[in-house]
């Protein structure tokens, strides 16, 4: 369960010295071909680290041959010197793997505003490219791979598909904080041995993330380097439906979202926000979003308060279509809101389950969106007043 799960890829993960921890932080994973198909959704964020800089020219062409990513460092607001490390790195991957350099792309995590240490990078890619030589396809170097790009991660995260035509999707992820639509301060490397070109990959991952990643709003940051890679080698020899395709990296997609939503920096509450009967699905996402971001109803969620005026209030303040006065509102089942006034005494709720359901019915129309966040916790202003140190 990995990105080797599909046929063509090779990966690997190694310790080069760039976290104090000397934990692994340096992946990389090539693509064997015979296709080097690929394609890449990045942060919408307008301030954009030197690794997605250098990646969003790499996927111009749709051709990709490997992806080297580090934590251990953003290499963001670095400057010229930060731009060529990045490029660099590219470089030395070329080098080892025999590929161009404007075929790999890069990406980084970690603190933003400091310089990365070449010579441990470069020496990492050195390792990384002898570690996919001697164990090219196995599990375990996919696992190496998912555990060098963890940061405040607690567990590596991987999912894969195989479809009964013959075809594999397999993929890693990693983020556990700044979990917010355009993405999340997240990486995910998704690779497939479908037969399937560049503009169709392109077509299936905006499909997927639309639904999966970009509703992930964990605590409402967003990411200077955020990337989502989908690599096709087509391996398999098999053409994949279209439609099938889509589905399939989108359950693998959904999959790795919820492991992200379940690793949140100090969450003790998943919290899944469903807007029903909107008048367009764009009302619902708008809607699910402006509650997950509440912090008044974030920290009633903490302390297993079933507050449902928070969530009205949220819902409130944005510009969609409804009738304040006739929202309906569930928490965990318990229907605490009925047109606007009190219904099920709010005691009837259980919240001392991790998992929390938050139903709300606008009444104006038959549009749907779920929001994915958590709550907001002590241990999640701790781990961030402190990330630095």
């Amino acid at each position: 369960m990995s990105v080797t799960a599909a046929s063509g890829f090779a990966a690997a993960g190694v310790a080069a010295g760039l976290k104090a921890s000397g934990k692994r932080d340096v992946a990389l994973v090539q693509n064997l071909g015979p296709l080097n198909a690929a394609a890449t959704v990045f942060t919408t964020n307008r301030c954009q680290a030197n690794p997605v800089i250098w990646s969003r020219e790499v996927i111009k062409d749709g051709v990709v041959s490997a992806i080297v990513l580090n934590s251990g460092g953003a290499n963001c607001y670095t400057g010229a010197q930060g731009f060529q490390t990045t490029h660099a790195t590219a470089e030395a991957v070329g080098e080892r793997l025999g590929v161009s350099a404007g075929d790999v792309l890069v990406c980084s995590t970690g603190l933003i505003g400091d310089q990365l240490d070449l010579g441990k990078l470069t020496a990492g890619v050195a390792a990384a490219s002898a570690a996919l030589a001697a164990d090219a396809g196995s599990a375990d170097a996919g696992l190496a791979a998912a555990e060098a790009i963890m940061t405040t991660d607690t567990i590596p995260k991987q999912a894969e598909h195989r479809s009964p035509a013959g075809w594999t999707v397999g993929g890693m992820a990693k983020g556990a904080g700044m979990l917010a639509p355009g993405l999340a301060t997240m990486l995910v490397v998704i690779t497939t041995d479908a037969v399937l070109d560049s503009a169709q990959l392109d077509a299936a991952l905006r499909t997927a993330t639309r639904v999966t990643f970009d509703r992930l709003d964990s605590d409402g940051c967003m990411s200077t380097n955020d990337t989502v890679a989908l690599l096709g080698s087509g391996a398999s020899g098999v053409a994949a439906d279209e439609s099938e395709f889509a589905a399939a990296l989108t359950e693998v997609c959904r999959s790795l979202a919820e492991q992200l939503q379940a690793d949140a920096e100090g969450a003790s509450h998943d919290i899944a926000i469903e807007v029903v009967n909107a008048a367009s699905e764009d009302d619902a996402v708008t809607v699910g979003r402006a509650v997950s971001r509440s912090n008044l109803f974030k920290a009633a969620i903490f302390g297993n308060d079933p507050n449902w005026g928070r969530v009205l209030a949220a819902v409130g303040t944005t510009d969609a279509e409804f009738d304040p006065y006739g929202i309906d509102v569930a928490i965990n089942g318990i229907q605490i809101c009925t047109a606007g006034e009190p219904d099920q005494p709010r005691e009837l709720v259980d919240l001392t389950p991790r998992a929390v359901h938050i139903l709300i019915d606008l009444h104006a129309g038959d549009q749907a969106a779920t929001i994915l966040t958590n709550d907001l916790t002590h241990d999640y202003v701790h781990e961030n007043s402190a990330y630095a140190s």
